[in-house]
């Protein structure tokens, strides 16, 4: 049997635990997401501080990580100089926080999001007999219901995904937005186990990272030629054939 995957633990301890629902994964990320600039101390320093933040990920969505550097944050944001070398000592405390800022939001809307699907899985899983009849069409449903959250990314959130992106491919070569990384994809990950396991999936673990990485290529795919791509209903299709696969119905 493969080993569990670790649950999410802000002291990076490795944690396996069976019965953590997706959307407590996602909420354990969101409330310890940890930063490493100055916090704000004065009335108003906040929102200055949020400005910074705000200019920088408006930065990596439109040139780059590269391109996020303290004189382009401060004249994005319209602040001094010095009030970016106040909060960030350095580039990397300013990039640590700006994706630290965008993993806490991103998982506090997948915890939101993961609820919400635990109520429509429940609901359809209800009148399941189990026949091979039905769980053609369980597995057809949720093909449809991940192919309209890829649209709905596409659509909704696409600048969130470039950032996304941005901050993944910088990880390669920086340790600490590596952490992060890891506690992202841990939330797209552990739902997509937890239900496959409940769809009745032999093998959830294996098929949540299939899963997840069709996921992030198609989002990919999507950002790089358009929404469209692949054509003609074909994402739908790879999607629902994949699915029948993982519940042993084709």
């Amino acid at each position: 049997m493969a080993p569990r995957p670790p649950r999410y633990d802000s002291r990076r301890t490795v944690v396996n635990d069976a019965t953590q629902g997706p959307a407590n994964v996602a909420s354990a990320v969101a409330q310890n997401v940890r930063y490493q600039g100055r916090k704000a101390s004065r009335r108003g320093s906040e929102q200055r501080r949020q400005d910074i933040l705000d200019a920088a990920m408006r930065i990596v969505i439109r040139d780059g990580v590269r391109g996020v550097r303290h004189r382009a944050v401060a004249a994005e944001a319209d602040v001094p100089l010095s009030a970016t070398t106040y909060y960030f000592k350095d580039i990397d405390d300013l990039l640590n926080d700006a994706f630290a800022q965008y993993v806490q939001r991103s998982a506090a809307y997948l915890a939101r999001l993961w609820q919400n699907t635990e109520v429509i899985l429940r609901d359809l899983l209800a009148g399941n007999d189990g026949s091979p009849h039905d769980r053609q069409r369980v597995a057809d449903v949720i093909a449809r219901m991940i192919h309209d959250y890829i649209d709905h990314q596409l659509q909704t959130r696409r600048d969130q995904l470039i950032a996304e992106h941005a901050f993944y491919l910088e990880a390669l070569i920086n340790p600490r937005l590596a952490l992060l990384v890891a506690d992202h994809q841990q939330i797209l990950f552990r739902g997509a186990c937890q239900f496959l396991q409940v769809l009745g999936s032999e093998q959830p673990q294996q098929d949540a990272e299939v899963l997840t990485g069709m996921i992030r290529r198609m989002e990919y795919q999507g950002l790089l030629h358009g929404l469209n791509d692949p054509p003609n209903g074909q994402r739908l299709a790879i999607l629902t054939r994949q699915m029948r696969l993982f519940l042993a119905m084709a």
